[in-house]
């Protein structure tokens, strides 16, 4: 199988993931990057950054053509993850391949275990417009810090701040979360411009034009299938991706 094939195959499950479940695929591109096509630990999160804010801005476009984004609270959200997204990306050079891995392998398990508990939850139908600046400010800030560290987009994480500690309905937290992912991803991408020349735009090209399609069948998806069992799938990809990323970690170092 060539490398475009498996860049096609890899981009359509993360746009079907971030554009039906809001979160969940963006932690799945650097991997897909690394261990599919050969790109490094730090190619791979500046490339991710790019699928991530390209295939979440299409998404957040679909949910919001539905209604379904709470447009003051996720400016609030995104707004807050801006500098630290900016600062912490600035760094991530410097890293060393195996602690950047390792940090993948740590934020994916979360990521499937946050989904599981999803998949177990009900949705909630308090809260209404009402922003709550601090709360969402300070879920925001360390959302826009793992975006830079990472180049994950932190919906996973968005979707159960905004449901369970800011009581926004599931329905609205899903494209509330994709607006986060977009703010967060541009300005992270932004602090890492000096890396993009050692990336291969050859492969990103496709796996980001597959992901943008994805999430528009990832929307209409979601409206057709049984939303849990959905989560469940990803969370259990997550998990195996998490795990072969620790123990190569740990068996090779990087």
């Amino acid at each position: 199988m060539t490398s475009v094939v498996l860049a096609l195959i890899a981009g359509a499950v993360v746009g079907l993931s971030l554009g039906g479940l809001g979160g969940g695929g963006t932690v799945l591109t650097a991997p897909a990057l690394i261990y599919l096509l050969g790109f490094s630990p730090q190619q791979a999160t500046t490339a991710a950054l790019v699928v991530v804010a390209a295939t979440s801005a299409t998404a957040l476009f679909a949910h919001a053509r539905a209604g379904a984004v709470r447009w003051r609270l996720g400016a609030v959200f995104a707004a807050a993850g801006v500098v630290p997204a900016v600062v912490v990306g600035r760094f991530t050079e410097h890293v060393p391949a195996a602690v950047t891995t390792g940090a993948f392998a740590v934020v994916a398990a979360l990521a499937g275990v946050l989904l599981l508990r999803r998949s177990r939850s009900r949705d909630r139908s308090r809260a209404g417009d009402a922003v709550r600046p601090g709360r969402a400010a300070g879920v925001g800030a360390g959302l826009g810090a793992l975006t830079g560290f990472l180049g994950v987009g932190g919906g996973f994480l968005a979707v159960p701040a905004l449901v369970g500690v800011l009581a926004v309905p599931m329905s609205a937290a899903v494209g509330t979360s994709l607006l986060v992912i977009t703010v967060n991803a541009v300005a992270a991408f932004g602090a890492r411009l000096g890396a993009i020349t050692a990336v291969d735009w050859a492969l990103v090209g496709p796996f980001a034009a597959a992901a943008l399609l994805g999430a528009w069948d990832g929307r209409r998806l979601a409206a057709k299938v049984d939303a849990t069992a959905l989560r469940r799938v990803f969370a259990a990809a997550l998990v195996v991706v998490s795990v072969a990323m620790a123990a190569d970690t740990v068996l090779n170092g990087r």
